[in-house]
Order: C-alpha cells, then structure tokens, then sequence
C-alpha cells in the first residue's frame, strides 16, 4: 500500500513469502528510511537470540501474564516457524541487514514491549484466560480446522479479518492491548515520521494483521508522536 511519501507491506513472520516481499519492495522503492513493528529491544533479542529464562526481575518488570503469555508466544512461533522452515521474524531480520548494508536509517515504530506485556498483565481477564484453555485443547485435540489457510504464505484479506473477528470477539481485551493500542501508537509513529522526512522515502513492514488500520488511521490527524531512528 502507497500513501504519499510511505509504503506499507503486510507480512507473516514466518511465511517465506514474506522474506520475498520484503526484498522485492526495498529493490523496486529504494526507501531512505525502513519502519519496522518491533522496538530496540526486540530488535536485540531477534538479531541475538538470546536464551530466556524466568526470573523474578522479568516477571516484575512486565507482570507475571504478561511473561507467561510472551513464553506462549514465542514457543508457538518457533513451533510454526519449524514446519514452515522460517525462524519467526526473519522478514523483519532481513528488513535490518538490507537497511545496514545499504546505509539506510532504521525506525522502530512499534510500542516499547514491556510497556505492550504490562499493558496485557493488567487487562487479560479469568473469561478470556479460561477460553484460551479451551481453545489451545481444541486446537490440539479436534482435526477440524475452523479457519484455514498455508503457514509458508501470507494470510488473505478475508482470513486476516476473519482472524482478527474471532480475537476481538472472544478475547476483547487481548485485542484491545496487542492490536488496537499498537496500531494507535504505530500509526501515530508513522505520521511522525513522514511529516519529519517529506522528502525522504518510508519502507513501513509491519504484521499483515496491522497494515489496513494502520493506514486508515494514518489518513486521519495525528496529535501524538513518540519515535525512534538508529
């Protein structure tokens, strides 16, 4: 998607597609500036990798949910990311290398994770916590799909919204915290960004789950800014 100085690419973080994409748009666009949906310190953790462990600095940091649910996370991903052949943010991975070795800036225009993991502590709710149990038996026990779509690929239109439908409908705060806050502040970084370099061209990579409210949010008056370019 193009909208005046910004291109906006929707991916999966474990689709090989995505990997093609990213390349494909940083070649034909030639941006002055990649965006991309992590902040610094995920950025470390992903060019790093480094081995997480509990400890009670972590949990007080970002709540004990908040670090239960990043563990969740993060083993699903790899999970994923293992039976597609694709370790978990490597469009975001090759994003960074492309902009390093072409001496281009980086903007990390995602909120701070901890702030998104204490965000979550506090909202996730004993309703929502019982049907993410419930949900992850169905998934493991029952062999119907009820949405389905390729892992290497990313989702369609229909199947992200479809997707996002059911988040928002039987994990309303979940959503609320890891999708509607973040494409507040991600929209509102963004602005920023294209109101400070006019003149420069903006490569935004973002989840495909974010790319359409991103955009539309965009298009309407900003009145908050708060970003970062390394």
């Amino acid at each position: 998607m193009n909208y005046r100085n910004l291109t906006l690419i929707g991916t999966s973080h474990i689709a090989r597609q995505s990997l093609k994409e990213v390349e494909e748009a940083f070649d034909s666009e030639k941006p002055d500036i990649i965006a991309l949906e992590i902040d610094k310190k995920r950025l470390y953790s992903l060019m790093h990798k480094p081995k997480g462990r509990l400890s009670i600095y972590s949990i007080r940091k970002i709540g004990l949910k908040g670090f239960i649910f990043s563990l969740i996370g993060a083993w699903a991903e790899k999970k994923l990311g293992e039976i597609v052949g694709v370790a978990p943010g490597s469009e975001m991975k090759k994003a960074v290398m492309l902009a390093r070795k072409n001496g281009k800036k980086i903007a990390f225009i995602d909120q701070d994770i901890e702030i998104t993991l204490r965000r979550f502590s506090k909202a996730l709710t004993w309703r929502e916590k019982w049907r993410f149990f419930i949900d992850i038996l169905k998934a493991v026990f029952s062999r119907k799909k009820e949405i389905d779509f390729d892992l290497s690929k990313v989702p369609s239109k229909d199947i992200i919204k479809k997707l996002i439908d059911r988040v928002k409908s039987r994990y309303p705060n979940v959503y609320k915290v890891l999708i509607e806050e973040r494409n507040i502040v991600m929209a509102e970084n963004l602005s920023a960004l294209m109101e400070k370099n006019e003149d420069k061209k903006i490569l935004a990579i973002v989840g495909a789950g974010h790319e359409d409210e991103i955009l539309r949010l965009i298009k309407k008056p900003s009145v908050r800014y708060s970003f970062s370019v390394g």
